[in-house]
């Protein structure tokens, strides 16, 4: 390391207030963001509970699956952004703060759109919070001591997403599916206290303008487009679908051409275009894309195909959150050892893995250690590619473009979340339902004459939809149930086939365009010198 770099990182540590030890702030970082990466998760383990509370369709219960990371993914680049401008820890606060009133709203919703839309605020709460904690951290330290915070950032954070629905099993036993929003009061609390109390002021930000209409812009473009897949299953929805799709398409365009005229770019394409950035962007949105969808038919599978009650469905989670957390420092360690190429791809192999066990193996009836091999693998998988995914992108812009690559490295787990849910939910609902209007297209001609237009489409609407019609027709449970398992199993395994076929791209392109590990390290020096060069010369100017 070079002594300006060395001058670098002493100038960062420098800004940390002397009376507050390091790990403390690195223990509220953590914190808040796990208010965040808790929201992420919650919701999938009452899923079949709210379906039944409120008679939902299979796309409003995606969409409250996916309300969340929607908001926090269309809104992180933007606000983490102001963040960078405004004062990070400012963001921070005032994201912690809405989430609490935002979780009310959800645990008390009256109705599906009220939760849906509660679920959106405390996304776009998180937007405020979520990326400032990876920046802040990306700022106050540097060299291995940042790899090693990063990979307890992001192992720590998966793995609380991944135990968000055993803590909402055990609630869900004796009370009802709002309590699993409440969950995240008391942390949040506990983080905004601590926020306030640790975390410093005003470290590296910058005095340039945010681009708001680009952030706009951005916010329409992703949430548009998730909202599009979302809709894509729902029968006499191609007008919406197409609207939607055309807006998306044009605030991307507006988007792109914004940010290569104004000054000071949202979102810097010069930048976003460094081999090391766009493909551990790419990486990490399908890794983390990979566990949020792979935790979202997990656990609907779980329930309504192998009848686990709410807790054992959250437990049955457990490899995958123990062994992130156990592998995540390892993966550090591999990131200064072998480089980021090498770990990325040994957590795709194992993310592939439990993808083949999922599709190859889940099925009714099956023991736990099928299941929990599974998780195992994903867990793995995502704790070894996690950290290299977060910490190239930090690695390879200059300070003053934390929040940018802060927000990237959120959008990787948000973005990557929403979209890899939304297609799994829309193929698991296209799946679900052509598989049940076959089973019942093959039924004899009297039997399908006592079938009526209106119990088919409750019957093909969702898994929840058709158990509630079991309990209204007691005489015909046992057929319509299993007749529901076997449509659901149909469409998980579309869902599962898309997760591998994801996994394989993004493994293709970490092979191909990330370079090896002293390529990787003479371009980050490349990066940091072309960085300081244009800081000298706008300083002149």
């Amino acid at each position: 390391m070079s002594t300006e770099i060395k001058n670098n990182a002493d100038n960062r540590k420098a800004n940390i207030k002397p009376q507050i030890p390091g790990k403390i702030v690195l223990a509220t970082l953590i914190l808040v963001a796990a208010v965040a990466n808790l929201n992420l998760s919650v919701a999938n383990v009452a899923l079949p509970s709210i379906g039944l509370a409120f008679g939902a369709s299979q796309v409003q219960i995606n969409l409250v699956a996916v309300g969340f990371s929607l908001g926090l993914a269309a809104s992180v680049l933007w606000f983490g952004a102001l963040g960078d401008h405004h004062g990070r820890k400012m963001m921070l606060i005032i994201g912690t703060l809405i989430a609490i009133p935002a979780s009310i709203i959800a645990g008390f919703a009256p109705t599906i759109e009220i939760l849906i839309g509660a679920r959106i605020i405390g996304g776009l709460a998180a937007g405020m919070a979520f990326p400032t904690t990876l920046a802040l951290i990306a700022a106050l330290w540097s060299g291995p001591i940042r790899t090693k915070s990063i990979a307890l950032w992001s192992g720590i954070g998966a793995a609380i997403a991944a135990l968000g629905p055993l803590f909402s099993g055990y609630l869900l036993l004796s009370n009802s599916w709002g309590s699993v929003f409440l969950i995240t009061l008391p942390l949040a609390v506990i983080a905004l206290i601590m926020a306030i109390k640790f975390v410093p002021s005003h470290i590296n930000e910058t005095k340039d303008p945010v681009d708001n209409i680009g952030g706009l812009m951005s916010l329409i473009l992703l949430g548009t487009l998730i909202l599009a897949i979302n809709f894509a299953p729902v029968p006499n929805s191609e007008t919406l679908i197409i609207s939607l799709l055309i807006i998306a398409a044009v605030a991307g365009i507006l988007f792109i051409m914004r940010q290569h005229k104004v000054q000071n770019p949202l979102y810097d394409l010069k930048i976003a275009s460094r081999q090391i950035f766009w493909v551990a962007a790419t990486a990490g949105i399908i890794v983390f894309g990979s566990l949020m969808g792979a935790m979202y038919i997990g656990q609907q599978f779980l329930q309504n195909v192998l009848g686990y009650s709410t807790l054992d469905a959250g437990i049955s989670i457990l490899p995958a959150a123990i062994l992130m957390i156990l592998v995540a420092p390892q993966s550090a360690k591999l990131v200064e050892s072998h480089g980021s190429r090498f770990t990325l791809l040994l957590g795709y192999l194992f993310c592939l893995l439990g993808f083949m066990t999922m599709l190859l193996l889940w099925k009714d009836n099956i023991p736990y250690w099928e299941v929990g091999l599974a998780y195992a693998f994903v867990g793995i998988g995502v704790g070894l590619a996690g950290t290299p995914a977060s910490h190239s992108l930090t690695g390879s812009v200059p300070v003053k473009r934390e929040g940018m690559a802060s927000g990237t490295a959120d959008l990787q787990r948000d973005f990557g979340g929403a979209i890899m849910t939304s297609i799994f939910g829309a193929l698991l609902t296209a799946g679900y339902a052509k598989a049940f209007a076959t089973q019942i297209s093959n039924l004899s001609p009297s039997a399908q004459q006592q079938i009526s237009a209106s119990i088919e489409a409750t019957l093909t609407k969702s898994f929840a939809s058709a158990a509630t019609l079991a309990q209204q027709n007691p005489q015909y449970s046992a057929q319509i149930i299993s007749a529901a398992k076997t449509s659901f199993l149909a469409g998980d395994h579309w869902a599962y086939l898309a997760g591998i076929i994801a996994i394989i791209i993004g493994a293709a392109i970490v092979f191909y365009k990330f370079p090896k590990m002293e390529e990787e390290k003479k371009l980050i020096v490349q990066y940091y010198n072309e960085d300081m060069i244009l800081s000298e010369d706008v300083d002149e100017l």
